[in-house]
């Protein structure tokens, strides 16, 4: 197989590398309690998902 002729230099890595980052996720508002939940999940408030009761909750 072919080798480098050189080592990448350290700018060269950090540009590679710049495009690893962590992006945030995305949130959407519950429609049942309007709290903040991650989409296509079910709401960890509440338990509802997609205008059903899918976990019981604690409190009733």
């Amino acid at each position: 197989m072919a080798q480098p002729k050189r080592r990448w230099s350290k700018a060269r890595t950090g540009l590679k590398r710049s495009t690893w980052k962590i992006e945030a996720e995305n949130l959407a508002t519950c429609p049942h309690c309007h709290e903040p939940m991650m989409q296509h999940r079910v709401c960890p408030k509440c338990g509802y998902y997609n205008g059903k009761e899918v976990v019981a909750s604690e409190k009733k």
